[in-house]
Formats: C-alpha cells, structure tokens, sequence
C-alpha cells in the first residue's frame, strides 16, 4: 500500500504561480509512474502531468509550457510547479502512482483545491 498526501494548493489570481507537493509512504521509484490528476466541478478527472521512473514527462496540452512536473527520492516528493495560472486550471489536484504503467492508477491522495480567479 502506498499513501500519498497532496500539499501546496490555494487561492491565486490569474498570471500567478503554485507548486503542489506529493508526498509518498513508499520510495517513489517502487512505482512506474507518478502524476497529477485534476478534476474541475462537473467535469472529469483528467491527466495533467506525469512521469514515469525513467523520467519520461508527458503533459496535457493545455498545461504545456506553464507546468512543470519533477521529483525527489530522497524527499518521497513529486512537484507540479504551476506557472502562468489560468481560470480555468482551477480544480482540485489529486497525486496518483501506478505500479504497472498501463494508464491504471492504484494509489490516490485526498485531492488539494486549487483556485485561480481572473
């Protein structure tokens, strides 16, 4: 089992920055893949950022060129540093792990708000 606790989230206005932290139980190089999730008011969560443990880095579209996804091992943390905050980024933000890299994600955290007002 792995926990993961999301931190970082907050009120900005539009142009301004965040950096959420994910904070894992276990040594995130024992997963394929760590990312960022996030999930607007009636709509679906969506993949924002990911990377897998030979550091490939994919990224929505939308978020390409603001948002930056990195980790430390030694810390147990993956970042999401959001530059650029746009209105419509506002969501709340989950931390997810899959342990096979088959777009199936087996750990979740508690979701952090993030809200950018224009």
């Amino acid at each position: 089992q792995v926990w993961l606790a999301e931190s970082g989230g907050g009120s900005v206005q539009a142009g301004g920055s965040l950096r959420l932290s994910c904070l894992s139980s276990e040594n995130i190089f024992m997963v394929s893949v760590m990312a960022w999730f996030r999930q607007a008011p009636g709509e679906q969560r969506e993949l924002v950022a990911r990377i897998n443990v030979g550091g490939r880095i994919d990224y929505k579209d939308s978020v390409k060129g603001r948002f930056t996804i990195s980790r430390d091992g030694a810390k147990k943390t993956v970042y999401l540093q959001m530059n650029s905050l746009k209105p419509e980024d506002t969501a709340v933000y989950y931390c997810a792990a899959s342990k096979m890299d088959n777009n199936k994600y087996d750990y979740w955290g508690q979701g952090t708000q993030v809200t950018v007002s224009s």
